[in-house]
């Protein structure tokens, strides 16, 4: 006998194949809760030999329990969820490798949530926020239109229009400057008097110490381009001048001449802790809690 029902078409048997997909998932999501719920409460449930103290504190106690599933417990961060919803929507990836953010993210995962100072404001700055939870992460940026842009977007992101007034061009002549006394001189930017120094930024940026700074603007990839130059060096001058500790200070792009020339002199080889690809790592002491300690070691 010919059966009556129409043949599924395609799309059909595409969206029924999604379900049957979607339901043992589920399934086995739920059989996972089922079994770390028996699991978590077996080890909660005191043995026979525990003490009456120990019995009381844990029927007794206010913190968050470990079953999961609990909302006040599982709820996840702004910043994290905004992460996660952002970069699984987008084909758009942060401008560094997965080994270059793993170094930073190591630090961050000791330090946060703390204050992180980044140069530049791209595709991943939404992620450092992220993994700066809790903490102060603020972002300088020398395209306006481009600030905009991104608040448009990710207006929960602090970032700052800033201005550079060099070019890639006039590296080796900045490079001699800094070798100057005066750019060996431990002080505020804003007091400092090496032309290197940069000046303008937003006065909480020389107040507030940094625990982390990331250098990967401005623009430095043609001779016309901003460079490097000073936000490498300000950015030594900034950890040196923190009052007691040590910042972590990460140069990305140490590829090309300026990154790789001014991050070795300014934030010194002797000061480096990692490369990992185009990423360096230098971390910094304070140059104020030791008087007399050498611009380099």
């Amino acid at each position: 006998m010919r059966s009556n029902s129409k043949p599924q078409s395609p799309a059909q048997s595409s969206v029924n194949i999604k379900l049957i997909l979607i339901s043992a998932f589920f399934l086995l999501f739920l059989l996972l809760v089922f079994s770390t719920t028996s699991s978590t409460r077996q080890q909660q449930e005191p043995s026979p030999s525990s003490s009456i103290s120990e019995s009381h504190n844990a029927n007794s106690t206010t913190a968050c329990p470990s079953l999961p599933l609990t909302p006040s417990c599982t709820k996840a961060p702004p910043s994290l969820a905004n992460a996660l919803i952002h970069y699984a929507t987008t084909n758009i990836t942060p401008q560094q490798t997965f080994k270059e953010i793993s170094v930073s993210a190591r630090v961050l995962e000791k330090k946060a949530p703390c204050n992180f100072l980044v140069f530049g404001l791209g595709h991943d700055s939404l992620m450092w926020a992220a993994l700066n939870h809790g903490g102060r992460t603020v972002f300088l940026e020398e395209d306006k239109a481009w600030i905009e842009q991104v608040k448009q977007k990710l207006a929960g992101l602090e970032s700052h229009h800033v201005e550079y007034d060099t070019k890639v061009h006039q590296a080796d002549a900045l490079l001699e400057t800094g070798m100057k006394e005066e750019c060996k001189v431990v002080s505020d930017p804003r007091s400092s008097d090496c032309e290197l120094a940069l000046k303008g930024f937003p006065s909480e940026i020389y107040e507030i110490e940094w625990d982390l700074i990331m250098v990967d603007a401005p623009t430095g990839f043609h001779d016309d381009a901003p460079g490097r130059m000073n936000a490498i060096y300000t950015a030594g001058l900034i950890a040196r001048n923190r009052a007691e500790g040590e910042t972590d200070v990460f140069v990305h792009d140490v590829n090309r001449i300026v990154e790789d020339k001014f991050s070795k002199a300014f934030l010194c080889e002797g000061y480096l802790r990692e490369q990992q690809g185009l990423l360096r790592h230098f971390t910094i002491p304070s140059h104020r809690a030791r008087s007399g300690r050498p611009f380099c070691p």
